[in-house]
């Protein structure tokens, strides 16, 4: 991994957890729960703060910009979410949660000159970052930016993790990986268990089809490993995801980005040290 490459991974891990606030505070289940929806468990809220910048989309649509989910498990979410309230509704919802959430967990940091500080140079890699083919980049990024630092820092870290993502989509098509092929040959390289990426919803049988499929293209071992050719292409994914990710820093400078990077060091502890976030994912933060 270049130094440049290595700078861009570090600041995803940087800013997703403190976009990932959205799917696991309590101060936004509050809020959804409020508009209707069961957050008994977390996919109904989630299918529908995630989906809703995109305006009121069908499932077709959100497999498509989500990539790693069945079709039948967003079919299950989608388009019902909208029957419990309309996308305005989720958004506002979002941003009042998110901004409980974030005075909730920054306390007096949430005022400071150094979060200002971390919104402003946020804001400006946000605003650099190219979202032709991002359908979720670009939908994040044309709603109005809010004023309050905390919020746009949030909004920020929203619209450059979903530009990663949306880039990562175009790496895994490129490496031809389909959705289950996608995470069972990231899980054969260790980032996390199998049973984390069932949640996305893939029968046993999809499941084993695609390990065929890997093992037939020589990227899978009979033991479920991945090969030193499976290895090869996970990493390549991951170096081509970087590349596509990294405009926003590039224009943001190295000294703007160390900035940066410095200042959502501390936000970053609190959000981890909350407890909040689960400890493995399927973004394999940490292990790749």
């Amino acid at each position: 991994m270049s130094n440049d490459d290595g700078r861009v991974r570090q600041m995803w891990h940087l800013l997703e957890p403190l976009h990932a606030v959205l799917y696991y505070a309590p101060e936004v289940l509050e809020e959804v729960t409020a508009l209707g929806y069961d957050t008994a468990e977390r996919w109904p809220s989630y299918f529908a703060l995630r989906a809703a910048p995109l305006g009121a989309p069908g499932a077709r649509q959100v497999t498509s910009v989500f990539y790693s989910f069945s079709p039948r498990m967003v079919a299950e979410h989608i388009p019902a979410a909208w029957d419990v309230a309309a996308p305005d509704k989720v958004l506002a919802a979002r941003t009042r949660g998110v901004d409980r959430a974030y005075r909730a967990l920054l306390g007096e940091r949430t005022d400071s000159p150094d979060l200002a500080e971390a919104a402003a140079l946020a804001r400006r890699a946000a605003e650099a970052a190219h979202t032709e083919g991002r359908p979720l980049a670009a939908a994040n990024a044309e709603l109005p930016w809010p004023q309050e630092p905390h919020l746009v820092l949030w909004q920020a870290a929203t619209i450059l993790r979903e530009h990663r993502g949306d880039g990562h989509l175009a790496a895994l098509l490129t490496a031809r990986l389909d959705p289950v092929e996608a995470l069972v040959s990231f899980a054969a390289i260790g980032a996390a268990p199998a049973e984390v990426f069932a949640s996305r919803g893939w029968s046993a049988h999809e499941w084993a089809a695609a390990r065929e499929r890997l093992v037939a293209r020589r990227l899978l071992d009979a033991d479920d490993g991945a090969t030193d050719a499976g290895r090869a292409l996970r990493a390549e994914v991951e170096r081509r995801t970087d590349e596509l990710a990294a405009a926003p820093w590039r224009a943001l400078g190295t000294d703007g980005t160390v900035r940066l990077a410095d200042l959502l060091g501390p936000l970053w502890l609190e959000v981890l040290g909350s407890g909040m976030l689960p400890r493995e994912t399927t973004l394999g933060i940490g292990k790749i």
